[in-house]
């Protein structure tokens, strides 16, 4: 008898031939081989390799917290209280802290962080969200449409779940701005749907012209049958932050065109450019009336990003409105499958949503760590937009909001030519070079999606200052022998 998982000959039952083929078309550069790359030269350098550099700085991915960001102090303050609940008679924690966490393990079946919690999340942190959503946009949020979710990735899968991969014989679209962030091309791909690209208009600060998505649209349904329109801002990977002007016209687009609006709001509180400022999708729809505010529209959060960065723990949550009530039915019977989101990470984004209040012990030492950060964020991505724009060969807009800068890097003919002898996009061959030399790790503008004939790459502005500074020079002498080698 063979052992489960082998046949009598040894062979294996599943093998690259006979997997689910949307796997192998999946990809995320974000994690890809660069990364790989990446983590193998740390082992090098942990076992004594000799390298031009002694580290390698990971500016390739969105997390605060391992680019040294300290945490805010009274979301550990709650996390702890409400894993090992005898740190309750510590003196050390402040009495808000201790409240909001005895609330927390109140909203917890048997006291505990422990156990499962409802699907969409335990009531009380969702009512917590809706206020948080009223607070900000000046209109009514009703806690059943909240779903708490284990970080935005997951709450995006389960509502574009909802959509047939097929309908009326063609595939369903999915409008993305191009550069986009790779979790959409991933999970387009998985759940065989159709990827509809719109460029973002890189001569306008990444601004997004309607003209440019009614192109998209119309080239799309020659072949697919486009019903979901994502917009992700402010902008990941451009880090643009949209008008309120812009966003009506977005609005009044999907509603001609009968789209289903994603808004992908995760960086809602990272915006530093003086003039720039977030409207949420929500508000805006709500405030242009009927039609408007009655179109279906999913908007999403999370607690990775913004000032708290808690990446690791996953918490986030998805508002969806004027959604069909037995639509909505079947997108909580979808989610109960996974039983519930992290209850941790739930409790992470209870804070967000219900942080210190004026007049509260810890609000003084909250406020002023959460200024710290954003306000050090800004001027870190003023800093990398103006180092690139001091190189010769590269270009970037300036980084309004979210996490990263996309500049525009021109490539020599020779190393073109070197990166397809090599089976490389031009900008991929330029990111390895760079890693190997340096030890910095960014993703190529090609992960992302890119006009033709341009390079880009992404990285992040989360190194502390030091280190960014550290980081910006040497990345501008390699630059520098890079063009000079294949000039």
């Amino acid at each position: 008898m063979g052992s489960a998982g082998h046949n009598e000959c040894g062979c294996k039952h599943i093998v690259i031939d006979n997997m689910n083929p949307r796997i192998k078309t999946m990809e995320y550069a974000v994690r890809g081989p660069l990364v790989i790359r990446a983590t193998e030269i740390e082992k090098e350098l942990e076992k004594g390799v000799e390298k031009p550099f002694d580290q390698v700085i990971k500016a390739n991915i969105g997390d605060c917290h391992a680019m040294g960001q300290v945490p805010i102090t009274f979301i550990r303050q709650v996390l702890a209280l409400v894993s090992y609940p005898p740190l309750f008679d510590d003196p050390k924690f402040p009495e808000d802290a201790k409240s909001r966490a005895r609330a927390l393990l109140n909203g917890c079946k048997g006291g505990s962080v422990g156990s499962y919690s409802d699907s969409p999340g335990i009531e009380m942190i969702r009512k917590h969200v809706a206020e948080y959503i009223e607070r900000r946009d000046g209109f009514p949020s009703n806690y059943l449409d909240v779903i708490l979710s284990a970080g935005a990735s997951d709450a995006i899968k389960s509502v574009l779940k909802l959509f047939l991969c097929k309908l009326n014989g063609k595939r369903t679209g999915v409008m993305v701005p191009i550069p986009q962030y790779p979790l959409y091309s991933a999970t387009i791909a998985e759940f065989y749907m159709h990827q509809v690209g719109y460029y973002l208009n890189e001569s306008k600060n990444w601004g997004l012209d309607i003209s440019e998505l009614q192109r998209a649209l119309d080239e799309a349904r020659k072949e697919s049958n486009p019903r979901v329109l994502v917009v992700i801002n402010p902008g990941n990977p451009t880090g643009q932050v949209l008008s309120k002007e812009n966003i009506i016209e977005i609005v009044k687009f999907a509603h001609k065109e009968g789209l289903v609006i994603f808004a992908d709001e995760v960086y809602q509180d990272n915006v530093y450019a003086e003039g720039s400022k977030f409207h949420s999708f929500k508000k805006v729809m709500t405030e242009m009336g009927p039609p408007y505010s009655q179109m279906e529209l999913a908007s999403f959060m999370s607690c990775s990003k913004g000032y708290m960065g808690e990446c690791g723990l996953r918490g986030g949550y998805t508002e969806v409105i004027n959604f069909d009530p037995d639509v909505k039915a079947m997108l909580l019977k979808s989610i109960s499958a996974m039983l519930c989101p992290t209850v941790l990470g739930q409790a992470v984004m209870d804070v967000v949503v219900n942080p210190p209040k004026p007049g509260e012990e810890s609000y003084e030492k909250f406020a002023a760590e959460k200024e710290s950060v954003l306000k050090s964020l800004a001027l870190r991505a003023k800093m990398v937009a103006e180092t690139f724009n001091s190189m010769v060969g590269i270009s970037c807009n300036p980084v309004q909001g979210a996490m990263y800068a996309f500049p525009k890097i021109d490539i020599p003919s020779k190393a073109v030519e070197k990166a397809k002898s090599r089976g490389q996009t031009p900008d991929t061959f330029y990111a390895f070079q760079l890693l190997e030399n340096t030890g910095i790790c960014i993703v190529p503008g090609s992960g992302f999606g890119q006009q033709l004939g341009t390079y880009h790459f992404r990285t992040t502005i989360l190194p502390q200052p030091d280190k960014l500074k550290l980081m910006l020079e040497k990345l501008r002498k390699f630059h520098e022998g890079f063009l000079q080698e294949y000039k």
